[in-house]
Protein backbone atom coordinates (compact mmCIF):
# COMPACT_ATOMS: atom_id res chain seq x y z
CA UNK A 1 0.00 0.00 0.00
CA UNK A 2 2.57 2.47 0.33
CA UNK A 3 4.17 2.00 -2.63
CA UNK A 4 0.83 3.83 -3.94
CA UNK A 5 1.94 7.13 -2.83
CA UNK A 6 4.74 8.07 -5.42
CA UNK A 7 2.44 6.51 -7.96
CA UNK A 8 -0.39 9.19 -7.07
CA UNK A 9 2.23 11.97 -6.52
CA UNK A 10 3.58 11.57 -10.25
CA UNK A 11 -0.43 11.60 -11.31
CA UNK A 12 -1.11 14.55 -9.81
CA UNK A 13 2.03 16.06 -11.39
CA UNK A 14 1.11 15.20 -14.77
CA UNK A 15 -2.35 16.56 -14.36
CA UNK A 16 -1.19 19.94 -12.79
CA UNK A 17 1.03 19.98 -15.90
CA UNK A 18 -1.65 19.76 -18.47
CA UNK A 19 -3.86 22.32 -16.95
CA UNK A 20 -0.88 24.69 -17.06
CA UNK A 21 -0.15 23.80 -20.81
CA UNK A 22 -4.52 23.82 -21.56
CA UNK A 23 -4.28 27.52 -19.59
CA UNK A 24 -1.32 28.94 -21.37
CA UNK A 25 -2.72 27.39 -24.90
CA UNK A 26 -6.25 29.26 -24.43
CA UNK A 27 -5.47 32.59 -22.62
CA UNK A 28 -2.85 33.46 -25.25
CA UNK A 29 -3.78 32.74 -28.43
CA UNK A 30 -1.89 33.88 -31.73
CA UNK A 31 -1.92 37.23 -32.63
CA UNK A 32 -3.56 38.39 -36.08
CA UNK A 33 -2.07 39.94 -38.55
CA UNK A 34 -3.92 41.62 -41.50
CA UNK A 35 -1.25 43.07 -44.53
CA UNK A 36 -2.86 46.37 -45.98
CA UNK A 37 -1.81 47.18 -49.25
CA UNK A 38 -2.39 50.62 -48.73
CA UNK A 39 -0.20 53.76 -47.18
CA UNK A 40 -1.95 54.47 -43.81
CA UNK A 41 -3.16 58.01 -44.92
CA UNK A 42 -4.93 57.00 -47.88
CA UNK A 43 -6.43 53.39 -46.66
CA UNK A 44 -10.12 53.34 -45.63
CA UNK A 45 -11.98 49.87 -45.67
CA UNK A 46 -15.58 48.74 -44.20
CA UNK A 47 -17.46 45.53 -44.18
CA UNK A 48 -20.65 45.82 -44.05
CA UNK A 49 -23.34 42.14 -43.13
CA UNK A 50 -25.92 43.50 -46.14
CA UNK A 51 -28.83 41.64 -44.43
CA UNK A 52 -28.43 43.01 -40.80
CA UNK A 53 -26.32 46.16 -41.61
CA UNK A 54 -23.88 45.41 -38.92
CA UNK A 55 -20.51 46.38 -39.19
CA UNK A 56 -18.09 43.15 -39.79
CA UNK A 57 -14.55 45.58 -40.09
CA UNK A 58 -13.80 49.08 -40.31
CA UNK A 59 -10.73 51.58 -40.34
CA UNK A 60 -10.85 54.63 -41.00
CA UNK A 61 -14.27 54.15 -42.71
CA UNK A 62 -15.68 57.96 -41.79
CA UNK A 63 -12.31 59.36 -43.17
CA UNK A 64 -12.99 61.63 -45.89
CA UNK A 65 -11.13 59.96 -49.28
CA UNK A 66 -11.63 60.66 -53.10
CA UNK A 67 -13.96 58.19 -54.30
CA UNK A 68 -12.49 58.34 -58.18
CA UNK A 69 -14.88 56.38 -60.47
CA UNK A 70 -16.89 54.99 -57.58
CA UNK A 71 -18.48 57.97 -58.21
CA UNK A 72 -20.05 56.48 -60.81
CA UNK A 73 -22.24 54.72 -58.62
CA UNK A 74 -24.09 57.72 -57.51
CA UNK A 75 -24.56 58.45 -61.47
CA UNK A 76 -26.22 55.30 -62.21
CA UNK A 77 -28.28 55.43 -59.23
CA UNK A 78 -29.62 58.78 -60.49
CA UNK A 79 -30.10 57.25 -63.92
CA UNK A 80 -31.86 54.34 -62.72
CA UNK A 81 -34.22 56.47 -60.56
CA UNK A 82 -35.11 58.39 -63.70
CA UNK A 83 -36.04 55.22 -65.12
CA UNK A 84 -37.71 54.11 -62.30
CA UNK A 85 -40.22 57.33 -62.74
CA UNK A 86 -40.50 56.82 -66.52
CA UNK A 87 -37.95 59.78 -67.42
CA UNK A 88 -36.03 57.58 -69.52
CA UNK A 89 -36.30 54.32 -71.00
CA UNK A 90 -33.83 51.78 -72.07
CA UNK A 91 -33.77 53.03 -75.32
CA UNK A 92 -33.42 57.04 -74.62
CA UNK A 93 -31.05 58.32 -76.72
CA UNK A 94 -28.52 60.53 -74.65
CA UNK A 95 -26.82 63.44 -76.30
CA UNK A 96 -22.66 63.42 -76.23
CA UNK A 97 -21.67 67.66 -75.80
CA UNK A 98 -17.95 69.08 -76.57
CA UNK A 99 -17.72 68.92 -72.57
CA UNK A 100 -18.77 65.49 -72.38
CA UNK A 101 -16.78 64.75 -75.56
CA UNK A 102 -13.48 66.20 -74.38
CA UNK A 103 -12.99 64.03 -70.61
CA UNK A 104 -9.88 62.25 -70.63
CA UNK A 105 -9.65 58.62 -70.47
CA UNK A 106 -11.00 56.51 -69.53
CA UNK A 107 -13.49 57.13 -72.34
CA UNK A 108 -15.48 55.46 -75.29
CA UNK A 109 -14.27 58.55 -77.25
CA UNK A 110 -17.32 60.16 -78.50
CA UNK A 111 -17.82 63.34 -80.85
CA UNK A 112 -19.88 66.08 -80.00
CA UNK A 113 -23.29 65.32 -81.30
CA UNK A 114 -23.44 61.72 -81.11
CA UNK A 115 -25.43 59.54 -79.02
CA UNK A 116 -25.56 56.69 -76.86
CA UNK A 117 -28.93 54.71 -75.76
CA UNK A 118 -29.54 54.70 -72.20
CA UNK A 119 -28.83 50.94 -71.92
CA UNK A 120 -25.41 51.07 -73.54
CA UNK A 121 -24.88 54.35 -71.07
CA UNK A 122 -25.02 51.90 -67.82
CA UNK A 123 -23.13 49.29 -69.59
CA UNK A 124 -20.15 52.01 -70.65
CA UNK A 125 -20.40 53.39 -66.68
CA UNK A 126 -19.76 50.04 -64.56
CA UNK A 127 -17.56 48.34 -67.40
CA UNK A 128 -15.71 50.77 -68.71
CA UNK A 129 -15.82 53.51 -66.36
CA UNK A 130 -16.39 55.62 -68.68
CA UNK A 131 -16.00 59.63 -68.01
CA UNK A 132 -17.45 60.96 -71.09
CA UNK A 133 -20.59 58.99 -70.91
CA UNK A 134 -21.15 59.86 -67.31
CA UNK A 135 -20.84 63.65 -67.94
CA UNK A 136 -23.28 63.42 -70.38
CA UNK A 137 -25.60 61.37 -68.59
CA UNK A 138 -24.83 63.88 -65.79
CA UNK A 139 -26.14 67.04 -67.77
CA UNK A 140 -28.80 65.06 -69.51
CA UNK A 141 -30.23 64.13 -66.04
CA UNK A 142 -29.32 67.45 -64.97
CA UNK A 143 -31.10 69.59 -67.68
CA UNK A 144 -27.67 70.61 -69.76
CA UNK A 145 -25.69 71.43 -66.63
CA UNK A 146 -23.32 68.87 -64.85
CA UNK A 147 -22.93 71.22 -62.26
CA UNK A 148 -26.64 71.05 -61.37
CA UNK A 149 -26.58 67.16 -61.69
CA UNK A 150 -23.81 67.46 -58.91
CA UNK A 151 -26.03 69.54 -56.37
CA UNK A 152 -28.86 66.94 -57.46
CA UNK A 153 -26.15 64.08 -56.53
CA UNK A 154 -24.96 65.46 -53.04
CA UNK A 155 -28.64 66.19 -52.11
CA UNK A 156 -29.65 62.30 -53.05
CA UNK A 157 -26.15 61.15 -50.77
CA UNK A 158 -27.79 63.14 -47.88
CA UNK A 159 -30.71 61.26 -48.14
CA UNK A 160 -29.24 58.35 -48.30
CA UNK A 161 -27.37 59.29 -44.82
CA UNK A 162 -23.69 59.59 -46.57
CA UNK A 163 -22.77 62.83 -44.54
CA UNK A 164 -19.14 62.35 -45.29
CA UNK A 165 -19.87 62.77 -49.03
CA UNK A 166 -20.09 65.75 -51.81
CA UNK A 167 -19.98 65.51 -55.73
CA UNK A 168 -18.15 68.07 -57.62
CA UNK A 169 -18.81 66.01 -61.00
CA UNK A 170 -20.56 62.83 -62.87
CA UNK A 171 -17.55 60.56 -63.15
CA UNK A 172 -15.11 61.28 -60.09
CA UNK A 173 -12.42 63.12 -62.28
CA UNK A 174 -10.39 64.83 -59.43
CA UNK A 175 -11.61 67.95 -57.65
CA UNK A 176 -10.86 69.08 -54.61
CA UNK A 177 -13.92 69.23 -53.31
CA UNK A 178 -15.03 66.17 -54.12
CA UNK A 179 -14.81 63.77 -51.36
CA UNK A 180 -16.72 60.63 -49.75
CA UNK A 181 -16.06 58.12 -46.93
CA UNK A 182 -16.11 54.16 -46.96
CA UNK A 183 -18.84 53.81 -44.76
CA UNK A 184 -20.72 56.49 -47.45
CA UNK A 185 -19.57 54.15 -50.17
CA UNK A 186 -21.03 50.89 -48.20
CA UNK A 187 -24.47 52.84 -47.68
CA UNK A 188 -24.55 53.66 -51.40
CA UNK A 189 -23.39 49.88 -52.58
CA UNK A 190 -26.68 48.41 -50.35
CA UNK A 191 -28.85 51.24 -51.47
CA UNK A 192 -28.61 50.36 -55.07
CA UNK A 193 -29.02 46.67 -54.34
CA UNK A 194 -32.41 47.43 -52.00
CA UNK A 195 -33.63 50.07 -54.71
CA UNK A 196 -33.04 48.77 -57.84
CA UNK A 197 -32.52 44.67 -57.69
CA UNK A 198 -33.88 44.53 -61.37
CA UNK A 199 -30.79 46.61 -62.44
CA UNK A 200 -28.18 45.44 -60.46
CA UNK A 201 -27.31 42.54 -62.58
CA UNK A 202 -24.98 45.10 -64.88
CA UNK A 203 -22.42 45.45 -61.83
CA UNK A 204 -21.71 41.75 -62.32
CA UNK A 205 -21.26 42.39 -66.46
CA UNK A 206 -17.32 42.34 -67.35
CA UNK A 207 -17.52 43.10 -70.62
CA UNK A 208 -20.42 44.32 -73.39
CA UNK A 209 -20.86 44.90 -77.26
CA UNK A 210 -20.64 48.53 -78.31
CA UNK A 211 -20.90 49.49 -82.40
CA UNK A 212 -19.39 46.12 -83.32
CA UNK A 213 -16.93 45.26 -80.57
CA UNK A 214 -16.29 44.17 -77.56
CA UNK A 215 -15.34 46.69 -74.84
CA UNK A 216 -13.87 44.79 -71.69
CA UNK A 217 -13.92 45.83 -67.96
CA UNK A 218 -11.38 46.47 -65.14
CA UNK A 219 -13.48 44.66 -62.00
CA UNK A 220 -10.93 41.64 -61.64
CA UNK A 221 -13.16 40.31 -58.83
CA UNK A 222 -15.62 39.01 -60.88
CA UNK A 223 -15.06 35.54 -61.97
CA UNK A 224 -12.37 35.20 -59.06
CA UNK A 225 -14.39 34.86 -55.43
CA UNK A 226 -17.70 32.72 -56.39
CA UNK A 227 -20.73 34.51 -54.54
CA UNK A 228 -19.18 37.89 -55.56
CA UNK A 229 -21.53 39.80 -58.30
CA UNK A 230 -20.22 43.52 -58.70
CA UNK A 231 -20.06 46.30 -57.81
CA UNK A 232 -17.11 49.04 -58.93
CA UNK A 233 -13.74 50.37 -59.01
CA UNK A 234 -12.04 53.22 -59.14
CA UNK A 235 -8.50 55.04 -59.22
CA UNK A 236 -6.90 58.35 -59.32
CA UNK A 237 -3.93 58.90 -58.22
CA UNK A 238 -4.37 60.79 -55.28
CA UNK A 239 -7.16 58.14 -54.12
CA UNK A 240 -4.83 54.76 -54.96
CA UNK A 241 -7.33 51.64 -55.80
CA UNK A 242 -10.93 51.78 -54.81
CA UNK A 243 -13.43 49.49 -55.10
CA UNK A 244 -16.46 48.54 -53.52
CA UNK A 245 -17.65 44.85 -53.94
CA UNK A 246 -20.91 42.50 -52.93
CA UNK A 247 -20.66 39.15 -52.14
CA UNK A 248 -23.90 37.25 -51.95
CA UNK A 249 -23.51 33.50 -51.52
CA UNK A 250 -24.69 30.51 -48.92
CA UNK A 251 -27.07 32.55 -47.31
CA UNK A 252 -24.53 35.69 -46.74
CA UNK A 253 -24.42 38.99 -48.19
CA UNK A 254 -21.61 41.29 -47.86
CA UNK A 255 -20.56 44.73 -48.89
CA UNK A 256 -16.81 45.16 -48.49
CA UNK A 257 -15.62 48.66 -49.66
CA UNK A 258 -11.22 49.28 -49.75
CA UNK A 259 -9.78 52.16 -50.60
CA UNK A 260 -6.25 53.64 -51.30
CA UNK A 261 -4.84 50.54 -52.71
CA UNK A 262 -1.28 50.56 -53.81
CA UNK A 263 -2.28 48.46 -57.07
CA UNK A 264 -5.13 46.67 -58.16
CA UNK A 265 -4.11 43.32 -57.82
CA UNK A 266 -3.53 44.30 -54.05
CA UNK A 267 -6.65 45.73 -53.34
CA UNK A 268 -8.36 42.27 -55.01
CA UNK A 269 -6.49 40.38 -52.30
CA UNK A 270 -7.24 41.99 -49.34
CA UNK A 271 -10.88 41.98 -50.40
CA UNK A 272 -10.51 38.36 -50.49
CA UNK A 273 -8.77 38.30 -47.44
CA UNK A 274 -11.57 40.30 -46.15
CA UNK A 275 -14.36 38.43 -47.17
CA UNK A 276 -12.59 35.22 -45.80
CA UNK A 277 -12.20 36.62 -43.23
CA UNK A 278 -15.35 37.92 -42.07
CA UNK A 279 -17.13 34.65 -43.41
CA UNK A 280 -15.12 33.24 -40.26
CA UNK A 281 -17.37 34.99 -38.36
CA UNK A 282 -15.90 33.19 -34.45
CA UNK A 283 -12.23 33.61 -35.77
CA UNK A 284 -13.26 37.13 -36.53
CA UNK A 285 -15.08 38.10 -33.38
CA UNK A 286 -11.95 36.39 -31.64
CA UNK A 287 -8.70 37.72 -32.77
CA UNK A 288 -8.07 41.64 -32.96
CA UNK A 289 -5.97 42.02 -36.12
CA UNK A 290 -2.96 44.17 -36.19
CA UNK A 291 -2.41 46.20 -39.44
CA UNK A 292 0.87 45.94 -41.26
CA UNK A 293 0.61 48.93 -43.68
CA UNK A 294 2.67 49.01 -47.07
CA UNK A 295 6.34 49.58 -46.13
CA UNK A 296 5.81 49.12 -42.63
CA UNK A 297 8.51 47.32 -40.42
CA UNK A 298 7.14 44.62 -38.20
CA UNK A 299 6.03 45.99 -34.52
CA UNK A 300 6.10 49.51 -35.21
CA UNK A 301 3.09 51.75 -35.85
CA UNK A 302 2.18 53.42 -38.87
CA UNK A 303 3.33 57.16 -39.09
CA UNK A 304 0.89 59.63 -37.56
CA UNK A 305 -1.64 56.77 -36.53
CA UNK A 306 -2.94 54.52 -33.83
CA UNK A 307 -3.10 50.69 -34.55
CA UNK A 308 -6.86 50.73 -35.30
CA UNK A 309 -8.88 47.30 -34.73
CA UNK A 310 -12.30 45.94 -34.93
CA UNK A 311 -15.18 47.89 -35.15
CA UNK A 312 -17.61 48.86 -31.79
CA UNK A 313 -20.05 45.49 -31.77
CA UNK A 314 -23.12 47.92 -31.80
CA UNK A 315 -22.00 49.66 -35.10
CA UNK A 316 -24.09 48.75 -38.06
CA UNK A 317 -25.18 50.48 -41.42
CA UNK A 318 -27.51 52.69 -41.97
CA UNK A 319 -28.12 55.00 -39.25
CA UNK A 320 -24.78 55.12 -37.76
CA UNK A 321 -24.43 58.97 -36.64
CA UNK A 322 -22.34 61.48 -38.91
CA UNK A 323 -18.78 61.43 -38.99
CA UNK A 324 -17.27 64.22 -36.45
CA UNK A 325 -16.78 67.69 -38.03
CA UNK A 326 -12.72 67.27 -37.66
CA UNK A 327 -13.00 65.32 -40.91
CA UNK A 328 -10.01 64.90 -43.23
CA UNK A 329 -9.80 67.60 -45.79
CA UNK A 330 -8.98 66.84 -49.26
CA UNK A 331 -6.16 69.16 -51.30
CA UNK A 332 -6.49 69.57 -54.97
CA UNK A 333 -5.70 65.95 -56.49
CA UNK A 334 -4.10 65.57 -59.28
CA UNK A 335 -4.80 63.11 -62.30
CA UNK A 336 -7.56 61.77 -64.21
CA UNK A 337 -10.42 59.48 -63.16
CA UNK A 338 -10.38 55.87 -64.52
CA UNK A 339 -9.94 52.16 -63.17
CA UNK A 340 -6.56 52.53 -64.63
CA UNK A 341 -4.19 55.00 -65.05
CA UNK A 342 -3.37 57.23 -67.33
CA UNK A 343 0.27 57.47 -67.17
CA UNK A 344 -0.21 60.52 -70.05
CA UNK A 345 -2.11 62.86 -68.10
CA UNK A 346 -1.21 61.93 -64.73
CA UNK A 347 1.31 64.30 -62.75
CA UNK A 348 3.87 62.53 -60.34
CA UNK A 349 3.85 65.64 -58.24
CA UNK A 350 0.28 65.12 -57.73
CA UNK A 351 -0.48 65.54 -53.62
CA UNK A 352 -1.85 62.37 -51.31
CA UNK A 353 -4.92 63.05 -49.32
CA UNK A 354 -3.44 64.03 -45.84
CA UNK A 355 -4.53 63.06 -42.17
CA UNK A 356 -5.23 65.41 -39.41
Amino acid sequence: MPRSFPLLHKLFAVLALLALVAGCTTAAPPESVLNVPAQPQKYAAIVVDASSGKTLFEVNSRSQRYPASLTKMMTLYMLFEAMESGRVTKQTQIPVSDHAASQPPTKLRFRRGETIDVDSAIRAMVVKSANDVAVAVGEYLGGGSEERFAQMMTAKARSLGMSGTNFQNACGLPDDGQVTTARDMAVLGMALEKRFPQHFHYFSESDFMFRGRLVRGHNDMLGRVRGVDGIKTGYIRASGYNIVTSYNADGRHLIVVVMGADSARQRNDHVEALIQRSLGQSTAAAAQPRLMYAGQQPDSPPPGSALPGLPQQDSSLPGLPPPPDQATAAPPPGSPASDLPSPDLASPTSPLLQTQ
